[in-house]
């Protein structure tokens, strides 16, 4: 009978669940890159590449790597259930907004409740896109906007952040970089591409976003 004790072995731990990473996830990721850059630990670049592998995510595990190398509040990188600024209630989780216009034109304007990610396509027509009015249900907005031989427009309010990276060939790619000294507001990335044609965003003069979360109780009737 072998009487030999062994020390016991810890159990090891077990591997990480691949849990689906939501919106709000994506989002906040989203936000400490976007702080990462504004005090220069990352560059346009890297940010830009970092965003869109948040967007590209589907499980927790693909977006903590994106922020282990950077500093967060309280140092934890782990996305949180909890949410530090309340827009309002998010749209339910579905497909992009699209908005195309073919030999034609395109707009949407006014009260409108804005998702997290819309595309925009032109070709031999226009696309106008207005958020200087518009309900944000949450932090990160991304426009995809592609325009050939057509126009595609954004006007954003003056305080809200505006950013975004594309290419012109023959035409005009155009995104007036915006940051709001509010930590809080809205962001809008911009991304995409023109051939013989002309993408632009910019402030609208005159346009403020305030009050944000009671603007979107009081639309909502809650």
């Amino acid at each position: 009978m072998d009487l030999e004790k062994h020390p016991q072995q810890p159990a090891a731990p077990a591997p990480p669940v691949g849990i689906r990473a939501s919106d709000a996830d994506r989002d906040r990721i989203a936000d400490i890159l976007r702080e990462a850059m504004a005090e220069g630990r990352l560059t346009a670049e890297e940010h830009a590449e970092r965003v869109d592998a948040v967007y590209r995510a589907k499980t927790v595990g693909e977006l903590e790597p994106l922020v282990r190398d950077l500093p967060t509040p309280g140092g934890d990188t782990r996305p949180s259930s909890a949410t530090p600024y309340a827009y309002g209630p998010e749209a339910p989780a579905g497909p992009a907004d699209n908005l195309v216009a073919i030999f034609s034109s395109s707009t949407r304007k006014g009260r409108w409740r804005v998702g997290g990610r819309t595309n925009a396509f032109a070709l031999f027509g226009s696309v106008e896109i207005d958020l200087t009015e518009a309900l944000f249900s949450q932090r990160l907005t991304v426009i995809n906007a592609t325009s050939i031989f057509g126009s595609v427009e954004i006007k954003v309010p003056e305080n809200i952040s505006l950013r975004g990276s594309g290419t012109g060939v023959f035409g005009n790619f155009e995104v007036v970089t915006l940051e709001s000294a509010d930590p809080e507001a809205p962001v809008i990335v911009v991304n995409g591409y023109s051939v013989f044609g002309n993408v632009e965003a910019k402030p609208k003069r005159g346009k403020l976003i305030t009050d944000l979360h009671n603007q979107l109780r009081k639309h909502l009737g809650h």
